[in-house]
């Protein structure tokens, strides 16, 4: 049997070797922990199943292959975000959608870039979508609702998702700071040396390099939100 099977070096029994039984919910748990630790796409079925001390086809049987163990974990961190009260205001809701889905997707790196590219389980995400699509529905967006919805989700896990990988490759980050701030001083190019100056306030300023992500995350949403007020009036009008 799955739970039984026997691992080299132990005894067959899990239970003779003092060994909790095998559990989706078990597996999940340990997913959730390596993907902490070393990111949703930086683990093995192998690695999981030495973290649950079974086999690979142990993990198989209670929740299939790698695929199916990843959108486990995925629907498992959308679970985990609360979602703001319907009655706040329409911009107060996604402010805060936003912050709290970021607090969370950023304990598992990789999470946000799976969303982007492949999307959420109904499962998963139906509180949240059915929620924050009312939500903009009694603003007035009316027809438009679902679009701005999946927008604002796609900004807001398109953000985390650059985020861990800037953070994962901080050495390659490092030095495009670095190359960036080499045109602060270009009268030929007044733009790019606008930029360089910014970026180069980044890399030598420790305070402003610790809060970029945060500052330039809150910066889009809410000019994201701005925009959708704009469109909200141009509604309203006709």
């Amino acid at each position: 049997m799955a739970n039984s099977a026997a691992v080299p070096g132990r005894p067959r029994s899990r239970d003779a070797a003092g060994l909790p039984a095998v559990t989706p919910d078990g597996i999940v748990d340990a997913a959730l922990e390596l993907t902490a630790r070393h990111g949703l796409e930086d683990w093995t079925l192998r690695q999981l199943a030495a973290a649950v001390q079974a086999y690979p086809a142990v993990v198989y049987h209670h929740v299939g292959d790698r695929d199916a163990v990843v959108t486990a974990v995925v629907n498992r961190v959308i679970g985990m975000f609360p979602l703001p009260p319907e009655d706040l205001h329409w911009r107060d809701w996604f402010r805060s959608l936003a912050r709290e889905l970021r607090t969370v997707l950023l304990r598992y790196p990789g999470v946000a870039r799976r969303i982007v590219v492949y999307g959420v389980t109904v499962l998963a995400a139906a509180p949240s979508i059915d929620r924050g699509i009312r939500v903009l529905q009694q603003a007035g967006f009316g027809d438009e609702s679902p679009e701005l919805y999946q927008f604002l989700a796609n900004v807001i896990c398109h953000f985390v998702s650059v985020e861990d990988e800037q953070v994962r490759h901080a050495d390659v980050r490092a030095r495009n700071l670095a190359l960036w701030s080499n045109y602060r001083d270009d009268q030929t190019m007044p733009g790019l040396a606008a930029l360089s100056a910014s970026v180069y306030t980044i890399a030598t300023d420790p305070e402003r390099r610790a809060s970029y992500f945060a500052d330039i995350f809150d910066y889009s949403i809410e000019r994201c939100l701005d925009g959708a007020g704009v469109r909200l009036d141009v509604i309203r009008r006709t």
